[in-house]
Protein backbone atom coordinates (compact mmCIF):
# COMPACT_ATOMS: atom_id res chain seq x y z
CA UNK A 1 0.00 0.00 0.00
CA UNK A 2 1.55 3.60 -1.08
CA UNK A 3 1.69 5.74 2.15
CA UNK A 4 0.95 9.77 0.70
CA UNK A 5 1.42 12.77 2.91
CA UNK A 6 -0.69 15.37 2.83
CA UNK A 7 1.27 18.91 3.91
CA UNK A 8 -1.90 21.61 4.53
CA UNK A 9 -2.59 23.71 7.17
CA UNK A 10 -5.92 23.71 5.99
CA UNK A 11 -8.10 21.43 7.97
CA UNK A 12 -11.30 21.02 5.17
CA UNK A 13 -9.17 20.34 2.05
CA UNK A 14 -6.67 18.32 3.89
CA UNK A 15 -9.66 16.16 5.54
CA UNK A 16 -10.97 15.84 1.69
CA UNK A 17 -7.85 14.68 0.59
CA UNK A 18 -7.46 12.12 3.59
CA UNK A 19 -10.78 11.14 2.97
CA UNK A 20 -10.67 10.52 -1.20
CA UNK A 21 -7.12 9.08 -0.59
CA UNK A 22 -7.94 6.18 1.40
CA UNK A 23 -11.01 5.08 -0.43
CA UNK A 24 -8.36 5.13 -3.26
CA UNK A 25 -6.35 2.23 -1.09
CA UNK A 26 -3.67 4.76 -0.30
CA UNK A 27 -2.48 5.36 3.73
CA UNK A 28 -2.28 8.71 4.35
CA UNK A 29 0.28 10.37 6.72
CA UNK A 30 -0.57 14.50 7.90
CA UNK A 31 1.20 17.60 8.53
CA UNK A 32 -0.26 20.78 9.25
CA UNK A 33 3.53 22.81 8.83
CA UNK A 34 6.54 22.63 7.22
CA UNK A 35 8.53 21.92 10.24
CA UNK A 36 6.23 18.93 10.99
CA UNK A 37 6.08 17.81 7.76
CA UNK A 38 10.12 17.62 7.85
CA UNK A 39 10.33 16.25 11.27
CA UNK A 40 7.83 13.32 10.18
CA UNK A 41 10.24 12.64 7.44
CA UNK A 42 12.98 11.65 9.69
CA UNK A 43 11.41 8.38 10.87
CA UNK A 44 8.10 8.07 8.57
CA UNK A 45 8.94 6.17 4.85
CA UNK A 46 6.26 7.79 2.33
CA UNK A 47 6.06 7.41 -1.56
CA UNK A 48 4.61 10.30 -2.12
CA UNK A 49 4.12 14.29 -0.98
CA UNK A 50 0.80 16.75 -1.23
CA UNK A 51 2.25 20.12 -0.78
CA UNK A 52 0.57 23.25 -0.18
CA UNK A 53 2.65 26.34 -0.76
CA UNK A 54 1.40 28.76 1.90
CA UNK A 55 2.39 27.18 4.86
CA UNK A 56 2.66 28.76 8.71
CA UNK A 57 5.73 28.86 9.82
CA UNK A 58 8.72 26.96 7.43
CA UNK A 59 7.16 27.79 3.59
CA UNK A 60 6.57 25.15 1.23
CA UNK A 61 9.41 26.66 -0.99
CA UNK A 62 11.65 25.79 2.15
CA UNK A 63 9.98 22.30 2.68
CA UNK A 64 10.34 20.91 -0.90
CA UNK A 65 14.59 22.33 -0.76
CA UNK A 66 14.41 19.61 2.16
CA UNK A 67 12.61 17.12 0.38
CA UNK A 68 14.35 13.69 -0.01
CA UNK A 69 14.24 11.56 -3.45
CA UNK A 70 10.53 11.64 -2.86
CA UNK A 71 7.51 12.82 -5.77
CA UNK A 72 6.15 16.27 -4.54
CA UNK A 73 3.09 17.31 -6.12
CA UNK A 74 2.58 21.40 -5.13
CA UNK A 75 -1.30 21.70 -4.56
CA UNK A 76 -1.68 25.63 -4.55
CA UNK A 77 -3.81 28.53 -5.24
CA UNK A 78 -1.38 29.99 -7.35
CA UNK A 79 -1.65 30.12 -10.65
CA UNK A 80 0.70 32.14 -12.06
CA UNK A 81 2.81 30.32 -15.29
CA UNK A 82 6.13 31.26 -14.22
CA UNK A 83 5.70 30.32 -10.44
CA UNK A 84 4.93 26.48 -11.70
CA UNK A 85 8.07 27.06 -13.55
CA UNK A 86 10.23 28.01 -10.87
CA UNK A 87 8.65 25.24 -8.64
CA UNK A 88 8.88 21.97 -11.01
CA UNK A 89 12.88 23.38 -11.57
CA UNK A 90 12.95 23.59 -8.22
CA UNK A 91 12.11 19.81 -7.25
CA UNK A 92 8.82 19.42 -7.50
CA UNK A 93 7.66 16.34 -9.70
CA UNK A 94 4.25 18.03 -10.86
CA UNK A 95 2.30 21.41 -10.17
CA UNK A 96 -1.85 21.38 -9.57
CA UNK A 97 -3.78 24.33 -8.68
CA UNK A 98 -6.35 24.95 -6.30
CA UNK A 99 -9.60 24.34 -6.42
CA UNK A 100 -8.63 21.19 -8.58
CA UNK A 101 -10.33 18.24 -10.11
CA UNK A 102 -10.35 14.93 -7.46
CA UNK A 103 -10.02 13.01 -10.64
CA UNK A 104 -7.16 14.84 -12.33
CA UNK A 105 -5.50 14.66 -8.73
CA UNK A 106 -5.84 10.87 -8.63
CA UNK A 107 -4.56 10.43 -11.98
CA UNK A 108 -1.48 12.20 -11.54
CA UNK A 109 -0.18 10.62 -8.33
CA UNK A 110 -1.15 7.20 -9.71
CA UNK A 111 1.42 8.26 -12.53
CA UNK A 112 3.96 9.70 -10.58
CA UNK A 113 3.89 6.38 -8.04
CA UNK A 114 3.87 4.49 -11.07
CA UNK A 115 7.50 6.20 -12.38
CA UNK A 116 9.04 6.12 -8.89
CA UNK A 117 8.46 2.23 -8.23
CA UNK A 118 9.98 2.03 -12.37
CA UNK A 119 12.79 3.77 -11.28
CA UNK A 120 13.14 1.95 -8.26
CA UNK A 121 13.48 -1.52 -9.75
CA UNK A 122 15.82 0.13 -12.09
CA UNK A 123 18.19 1.01 -8.96
CA UNK A 124 17.33 -2.15 -6.75
CA UNK A 125 18.12 -5.77 -7.35
CA UNK A 126 16.16 -8.14 -5.29
CA UNK A 127 16.29 -11.70 -4.39
CA UNK A 128 13.95 -13.33 -2.08
CA UNK A 129 13.45 -10.72 1.06
CA UNK A 130 17.10 -9.60 0.35
CA UNK A 131 16.95 -6.01 -1.44
CA UNK A 132 20.00 -4.08 -2.63
CA UNK A 133 19.72 -0.26 -3.29
CA UNK A 134 22.49 0.60 -6.05
CA UNK A 135 21.02 4.09 -5.37
CA UNK A 136 21.50 4.49 -1.71
CA UNK A 137 24.31 1.75 -1.31
CA UNK A 138 22.12 0.02 1.58
CA UNK A 139 20.57 -3.59 1.94
CA UNK A 140 17.87 -4.75 3.79
CA UNK A 141 16.11 -7.80 4.40
CA UNK A 142 12.82 -7.69 4.80
CA UNK A 143 13.53 -3.74 5.56
CA UNK A 144 15.62 -4.98 8.00
CA UNK A 145 18.66 -3.23 7.51
CA UNK A 146 22.32 -5.01 7.29
CA UNK A 147 25.90 -3.27 7.79
CA UNK A 148 28.31 -4.72 5.28
CA UNK A 149 31.35 -3.67 4.96
CA UNK A 150 32.71 -2.25 1.66
CA UNK A 151 34.12 -5.86 0.35
CA UNK A 152 31.14 -7.80 1.24
CA UNK A 153 28.76 -5.20 -0.17
CA UNK A 154 30.67 -5.11 -4.06
CA UNK A 155 30.50 -8.82 -3.46
CA UNK A 156 26.85 -9.32 -2.68
CA UNK A 157 26.11 -6.23 -5.48
CA UNK A 158 27.79 -9.05 -8.30
CA UNK A 159 26.58 -11.79 -7.25
CA UNK A 160 22.99 -10.82 -7.47
CA UNK A 161 23.50 -9.16 -10.65
CA UNK A 162 24.11 -12.88 -11.52
CA UNK A 163 21.62 -14.57 -9.37
CA UNK A 164 21.43 -17.49 -11.68
CA UNK A 165 25.56 -18.15 -11.74
CA UNK A 166 27.94 -19.78 -10.39
CA UNK A 167 30.60 -17.14 -10.21
CA UNK A 168 34.14 -18.37 -9.94
CA UNK A 169 36.72 -17.00 -7.36
CA UNK A 170 38.96 -14.92 -10.00
CA UNK A 171 36.02 -14.00 -11.88
CA UNK A 172 33.97 -12.29 -8.45
CA UNK A 173 37.94 -10.41 -7.82
CA UNK A 174 37.48 -8.99 -11.27
CA UNK A 175 33.98 -8.09 -11.10
CA UNK A 176 34.56 -6.74 -7.29
CA UNK A 177 38.28 -4.95 -8.58
CA UNK A 178 37.05 -1.62 -8.97
CA UNK A 179 34.78 -1.15 -5.96
CA UNK A 180 37.57 -2.97 -3.54
CA UNK A 181 40.80 -3.22 -5.05
CA UNK A 182 42.60 -4.51 -1.47
CA UNK A 183 40.51 -8.04 -1.79
CA UNK A 184 42.92 -10.61 -2.60
CA UNK A 185 41.97 -14.34 -3.08
CA UNK A 186 43.39 -15.68 0.12
CA UNK A 187 40.84 -13.32 2.27
CA UNK A 188 37.70 -13.99 -0.53
CA UNK A 189 36.40 -16.85 1.28
CA UNK A 190 36.34 -14.66 4.95
CA UNK A 191 34.76 -11.83 3.01
CA UNK A 192 31.63 -14.20 2.10
CA UNK A 193 31.87 -16.42 5.64
CA UNK A 194 31.15 -12.79 7.14
CA UNK A 195 28.44 -11.58 4.33
CA UNK A 196 26.61 -14.76 4.81
CA UNK A 197 26.65 -14.93 8.33
CA UNK A 198 25.43 -11.17 8.27
CA UNK A 199 22.38 -11.64 5.95
CA UNK A 200 21.75 -15.06 7.76
CA UNK A 201 21.72 -13.11 11.11
CA UNK A 202 19.39 -10.37 9.86
CA UNK A 203 16.48 -13.16 8.08
CA UNK A 204 13.78 -14.01 10.80
CA UNK A 205 14.23 -17.75 9.26
CA UNK A 206 17.49 -17.76 9.32
CA UNK A 207 17.62 -17.93 5.25
CA UNK A 208 21.43 -18.86 3.69
CA UNK A 209 21.27 -16.46 0.69
CA UNK A 210 24.68 -17.49 -0.57
CA UNK A 211 26.26 -20.99 -1.37
CA UNK A 212 29.52 -22.27 -2.24
CA UNK A 213 30.40 -24.35 -5.14
CA UNK A 214 32.98 -26.91 -4.11
CA UNK A 215 36.53 -25.65 -5.96
CA UNK A 216 34.69 -23.30 -8.19
CA UNK A 217 33.04 -19.75 -6.74
CA UNK A 218 29.81 -18.78 -4.77
CA UNK A 219 26.39 -18.13 -6.39
CA UNK A 220 22.64 -16.93 -4.97
CA UNK A 221 21.42 -20.24 -2.85
CA UNK A 222 18.81 -21.29 -5.51
CA UNK A 223 15.66 -21.92 -2.68
CA UNK A 224 16.12 -18.48 -1.31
Amino acid sequence: MSKIMIVDDDVYIGDMLEETLTLEGYSVLRAYSGTEALLLLRSETVDLILLDLMLPGLSGDNVLAQIPDIPVIVVSAKADPDEKVRLLTAGATDYITKPFNTRELLARIAVHLRLAASRERKNALTFGKLKLDLSAHTVTVEDVPVHLTKTEYAILKHLMKNPNAVVTKSNLLDLISEDTPDCMESSLKVHVSNLRRKLRDADRDSTDYIEAVWGIGFKMHSES
